[in-house]
């Protein structure tokens, strides 16, 4: 590989741009017109504008994404962590460009990505599976005698769906048909397909999970475990590992299970098989993620291995770099910090960002796709940043959470900052009933088990109402402006003292200083086949 384009936006555009400089491989950001000065644009070597047509997304174009790949020389193609990473279409579009896709085989995730066959497979190889449908329904009369015959809840899953997206909960029969055409009609505008076949539903389960490694030759490693149960609306908001409370013949049922899962696929690059653990103990398969979630960082903390330099090595033809049984370094966890309001059922808050101020010290990881003037567009993901911690044990890794949550500060948008925070202090997460004399936990190590589940969030959590929050204005941003033109497609930056924008007398921009600006650019443009021929701005 030669140049990378990085399909994304956002906190995962940045991460895998940093990944890819690791390396040494140059990278390619690409941005929509809402996009056009976000942190992922500054991360790569370059930048590329992509059109977006009204009620379309750019980032989503598969067909854009491919022509600023010829535009701009790249040679392989990084999904990100968006609807595309799993798409195989786009993974062989990619392929039949002559460029490399970094992911797994097209057929592979093609296989996976249908919920139906990979109950199929997982059956084949043995895993433990709930009572579900062979096959998608064609009726809500279908999914009716389904929970007739095994009783509800029952869950309507989209057959191509994830990450909660195209998912449904039934727990009476009346809602049944409503629920049905709710899922079909998500499924189809998020993933391009309506199928939605039947399972039934564990009340309360855990969630937990293995990531994968293979180098498509044969080998496929367990990386690691995590348990990822706190959620809402069935979309990750924190992430441990390794996770905890497995007993040893969990962890055997999981690790054991994703390996046959990965070798009757020789699967390629990385992925995620997901479990759910209910009450009294049983693991069932959920699914496979063809895609690296954004909890990956939590298993790069727990074990030290670079899961996104990983990828990029197998997509090189490199192989995997790394022990067949990583050795976990202590206890990790992962939150996301989203740009949502968590008092109000987590509802989006896009607001500019005026002040940020992160964590450090030992033991505290984060990365942020956002900085102070950054703004996430209505519309787009929320996620602003994530915050990971690790320690010796789970007890220690909870302690470094809560100083590192105390250090956050995200002025600008309603954020999950605060929900975290308060988390980190709720018996139903740590484990252990707090000792009102002291105001310790006791260290979290001896106490009862984490009572959080799946729906935990929507079902249990009692202090979420105090975390309503009212956007505020964003304060005064800094003394300089940036701002860019585009040349033939591709972003170039330019910074303006403020002075000269705001000291004329009808506040236009001064000539003078836009001038300058551009006269302090260098700009050129390699466009392929044209080498040493440039373009230019005026």
């Amino acid at each position: 590989m030669r140049k990378l384009l990085i399909a994304e936006r956002g906190l995962v555009a940045v991460r895998v741009a940093r990944a890819a400089a690791d390396l040494d491989l140059p990278s390619v950001a690409v941005f929509a017109a809402d996009d056009v000065d976000a942190l992922h644009v500054r991360a790569a070597d370059e930048a590329w504008a992509l059109d977006e047509l009204p009620g379309t997304d750019a980032y989503r174009d598969m067909q854009a994404l491919l022509d600023v790949a010829y535009r701009s020389g790249a040679d392989a193609v990084h999904p990100g962590c968006g609807p595309l990473s799993e798409n195989a279409e786009f993974a062989r579009r990619v392929l039949a460009a002559g460029l490399t896709w970094v992911g797994p085989d097209p057929e592979t995730m093609e296989l996976l990505g249908d919920k139906v066959s990979a109950r199929a497979l997982a059956d084949s190889v043995g895993a433990p599976l709930v009572v579900g449908t062979s096959e998608p329904i064609a009726s809500a009369d279908e999914a009716v005698a389904f929970a007739q015959r095994h009783g509800l809840p029952i869950a309507l899953k989209a057959a191509h769906g994830g990450g909660g997206l195209g998912l449904r909960i039934a727990r009476r029969l009346d809602e049944v048909a409503d629920l049905l055409d709710s899922a079909v009609r998500e499924s189809a505008a998020v993933f391009g397909r309506g199928e939605v076949f039947v399972e039934q539903y564990l009340d309360r389960p855990r969630h937990v999970e293995a990531q994968l490694l293979g180098d498509g030759e044969g080998r496929v490693v367990v990386v690691g475990t995590r348990e990822c149960s706190v959620q809402r609306r069935h979309q990750k908001l924190v992430g441990e590992a390794p996770a905890p409370y497995l007993t040893d013949e969990q962890l055997e049922v999981v690790t054991s299970t994703s390996v046959a899962l990965g070798s009757a696929v020789s699967y390629r690059g990385a992925g995620t098989v997901e479990f759910l653990v209910s009450r009294a103990g049983q693991v069932s398969f959920l699914e496979v993620g063809t895609a690296l979630p954004l909890e990956h960082v939590a298993t790069e903390q727990a074990t030290g291995v670079d899961l996104v330099r990983q990828q990029l090595l197998v997509a090189g033809g490199l192989g995997l770099d790394l022990a067949d049984v990583p050795e976990s370094r202590g206890h990790t966890i992962s939150f996301r910090v989203t740009a949502e309001d968590a008092g109000r059922g987590f509802l989006p808050a896009p607001a500019p960002v005026a002040r940020l101020e992160l964590p450090g010290g030992p033991g505290v990881r984060v990365d942020s796709g956002v900085v102070v003037g950054s703004v996430v567009p209505a519309g787009r993901d929320p996620l602003l940043l994530t915050v990971v911690v690790t320690g010796r044990d789970r007890a220690a890794a909870l302690s470094r959470a809560r100083r590192a949550l105390d250090g956050l500060v995200v002025e600008g948008p309603a954020t999950t900052a605060r929900f975290h925070r308060l988390l980190v202090d709720d018996p139903a997460f740590t484990g252990v009933v707090a000792d009102t004399e002291t105001g310790t936990d006791g260290g979290g190590a001896d106490g009862a088990e984490p009572s959080v589940h799946t729906r935990w969030i929507e079902t249990e959590c009692e202090w979420l109402d105090e975390l309503a929050t009212a956007t505020p204005e964003a304060a005064a941003g800094p003394g300089s402006l940036r701002t860019w033109v585009v040349v033939d497609g591709r972003r170039v930056p330019l910074v303006l003292p403020l002075a000269d924008v705001v000291g004329s007398s009808d506040g236009a921009l001064g000539a003078d200083a836009l001038v300058a600006g551009i006269a302090a650019a260098t700009i050129e443009v390699d466009v392929p086949g044209q080498a040493g021929r440039g373009s230019s701005a005026s």
